[in-house]
């Protein structure tokens, strides 16, 4: 059985969003889908690799790119067409995608 995963990452403009309880998922690819309910992985932020806080993963389900709604911007705390190209910029061409919830700890 693999191992849960105990750190995420994220750009580190994102981080005060995360800190504040504001940002509560990600959306990944499936490479970064292995996050299990229940467990407390470590945030750190991609660029300086820094620890910013814990957060307890409370879901991972399947999403479709062009099932990213404003729901979904909410909680992401950015504007929907941001958030849609920011998906778009980091995982080009793809639509099979999972989001992740989570809350502070």
């Amino acid at each position: 059985m693999t191992q849960a995963p105990t750190k995420i990452t994220f750009f580190e403009f994102l981080t005060p969003l995360i800190t504040s309880g504001m940002k509560t998922i990600t959306i990944r690819d499936e490479a970064e889908s292995h996050y299990v309910p229940g467990t407390q992985v470590e945030v750190f932020t991609l660029e300086a690799d820094k620890k910013v806080c814990e957060i307890k993963i409370l879901s991972v389900e399947p999403l479709q790119f062009d099932e990213i709604n404003e729901f979904h911007a909410q909680q992401e705390a950015l504007p929907l067409d941001e958030l849609k190209r920011l998906i778009a910029e980091i995982y080009p061409n793809l639509n099979e995608l999972y989001v992740i919830s989570y809350e502070l700890i």
